[in-house]
């Protein structure tokens, strides 16, 4: 049986804060958001959502701290001063365990972290997934369901790997980045200008994350390791910038275990050969 739509309190009018509760309004949960400062209270009615009060703080079941990571001790201290313990206490924060929530005994608590990169308060959180993390089954029950009305996926984190599991979350959204920045600068050491690079990269990128996912990891990989051509990545190695060659033949170098079943030995140990030298 489905958990009920309760009172939702979304503290913090930021990006990822008004997404959140504009998908839940969306689905007619009750919802609110609140903010301590006037320019968050116009933000949040900007947006066509309503302003907290204390009054809808204590009527809540569940506040959503979409507040910065180093803020959740904090301001999950000052909630839990003026809050029955029937309202759980929930932060967004990938990398905090729940013991980041400074409350009083006998209170719920748990974490929701979606894993999308909310880039304005307007984004749509659908077909991404949200990773939860609680000891209460019923506050369980209740975030699986705001999950399941905003669109999200859901999966379970244990709190002794939170820290591998947000890396992971981290290398797929501000690591991409990073990459893409790589690609920028190899594509500068051949003249091409940064914005001309970016915008021929950036399909290309989307492509082959179309090809992961129609596919899979190994059955979307493409290039000169499924290829074999050992030859191709040494020119690659020689070519590249010195802050790039090392990142280029340590991804190769994952690209060789994914391709690895694909390969004759003789091909699969030229290329080792060749990543060895950087």
């Amino acid at each position: 049986m489905k958990a009920k739509r309760v009172p939702v309190v979304i503290v913090g009018a930021g990006r990822l804060g008004g997404a959140l509760a504009l998908a839940l309004q969306a689905k007619r949960w009750p919802v609110r958001v609140y903010s301590r400062d006037d320019a968050g209270r116009e933000r949040t009615r900007t947006l066509g959502l309503k302003p907290a009060t204390l009054t809808d703080l204590k009527k809540a079941r569940v506040c959503v701290l979409c507040v910065p990571d180093a803020a959740v001790p904090t301001v999950s201290q000052a909630l839990s001063k003026e809050l029955p313990r029937t309202v759980a206490l929930v932060h967004t924060a990938g990398a905090l365990p729940l013991s980041a929530l400074t409350t009083q005994r006998g209170r719920a608590v748990g974490s929701f972290h979606p894993l999308c990169a909310v880039s304005s308060a307007r984004d749509s959180l659908v077909g991404h997934t949200a990773a939860i993390s609680t000891r209460s089954p019923a506050l369980r029950a209740l975030l699986q369901r705001m999950a399941e009305d905003v669109g999200f996926a859901v999966f379970d984190v244990p709190e002794t790997h939170r820290a591998a599991y947000h890396a992971g979350a981290v290398l797929s959204a501000g690591g991409l980045v990073a990459l893409a920045d790589a690609a920028v600068g190899a594509l500068g050491a051949a003249g091409i200008e940064p914005e001309a690079a970016l915008k021929a990269l950036l399909p290309l990128m989307r492509s082959a994350l179309r090809g992961v996912e129609a596919r899979g990891l190994s059955g979307g990989l493409t290039g000169p390791i499924v290829r074999g051509d050992a030859g191709v990545v040494a020119a690659h190695l020689a070519a590249l910038p010195e802050d790039i060659a090392p990142l280029y033949a340590q991804l190769s170098r994952r690209a060789l275990r994914l391709a690895s079943d694909r390969l004759r030995p003789d091909v699969h140990t030229a290329l080792q050969d060749v990543l060895a030298k950087k």
